[in-house]
């Protein structure tokens, strides 16, 4: 193969356009898989010579290992059925980088109908790649912190909601528990008044850390419900498992000791739980079960506070 084949009639004008655009013009036979032209372009773009492009064998090879089986496939497929296409892959340079690729393939049929050539054009799309992956980035960063409480860095309250509605239809078709915690930090308003909010502020993110630590399940979630409002979602765990978190909880913050002169719970920072736990089984939905919970909680504050009421359907 050579640089110098023909591929529109050996026209001289239609080379030097050709040779003198950043896109990078390519012939290949169909019969025999041979180029019968690629622009000498390629070189500046990827550093192998025109000549050194010989057959299809030659561009597969040049492709990146994770592109290569789906875009090969992919492009023999579209040019067996005749249908012109396109396909994006990482192109390897000869110093082992790689350059992003955009091939624009036609195909060229005879008077019998039969495939007889493809002929297309390579672009660089490095640069509009690079931007994609950067916006890409940029978004999973911004659908990070649309599920993050911005004061605790823990999860938010819609992060809750899309998990608990995930875990609430898997428990269902599993037929396995699914229990949940509501905590409510106890004398909050008592606490802002007398030390201020910036130290109520860090008081909250002290209990969301602490409530963190005491999680052990993969999917276990702890997230800001609201204001001084925590909870925890516990995927597959039964009632026990349920009230053996609520404590480890208890006995964290404990430890934690963060002083609250007003409380009567031993001058510190205490918090009320609801607990519940459910087999998801058509008798109650989401918001009869959290509100059940809630409904524990409120007993938990009704009856002196810093306790775990536990309820079972």
């Amino acid at each position: 193969m050579s640089s110098e084949s023909p591929l529109l009639d050996d026209n001289a004008v239609y080379r030097t356009l050709l040779e003198s655009t950043k896109a990078i013009p390519w012939k290949i036979d169909w019969a025999t898989k041979q180029f019968a032209y690629i622009g000498p372009q390629i070189e500046t773009l990827l550093g192998w010579k025109a000549d050194s492009w010989v057959s299809v064998e030659d561009w597969a090879m040049r492709m990146h290992p994770e592109d290569r089986d789906y875009v090969v496939n992919f492009c023999v497929t579209q040019s067996q059925a005749g249908v012109d296409h396109e396909a994006d892959y990482r192109a390897l340079t000869k110093e082992n980088g790689y350059v992003w690729i955009r091939d624009v393939v036609h195909v060229v049929r005879n008077d019998r109908g039969e495939v007889e050539a493809l002929i297309g054009f390579m672009f660089d799309i490095t640069e509009r790649k690079k931007t994609e992956e950067k916006l890409l980035t940029l978004q999973k960063e911004l659908e990070a912190l649309s599920f993050k409480d911005g004061l605790t860095n823990i999860a938010n309250r819609r992060r809750f909601d899309s998990g608990f509605e995930l875990e609430w239809d898997r428990a269902r078709s599993e037929r396995q528990p699914l229990s949940m915690l509501l905590f409510d930090v106890d004398f909050f308003k008592q606490y802002n008044d007398l030390y201020g909010h910036t130290q109520g502020d860090q008081c909250l993110v002290d209990i969301a850390q602490t409530l963190s630590l005491a999680l052990d399940g993969p999917r276990d979630l702890v997230a800001r419900y609201g204001g001084e409002e925590f909870v925890v979602l516990l995927p597959e765990a039964d009632a026990e498992v349920a009230r053996k978190v609520a404590e480890r909880c208890q006995r964290l913050l404990q430890k934690k000791a963060i002083v609250h002169a007003l409380s009567p719970h031993g001058r510190r920072v205490t918090v009320s739980i609801g607990a519940g736990t459910v087999v998801p089984d058509g008798k109650i939905d989401r918001a009869g079960f959290i509100e059940a919970v809630d409904q524990q909680l409120y007993a938990a504050k009704k009856n002196g506070r810093d306790r775990i009421e536990h309820m079972q359907l």
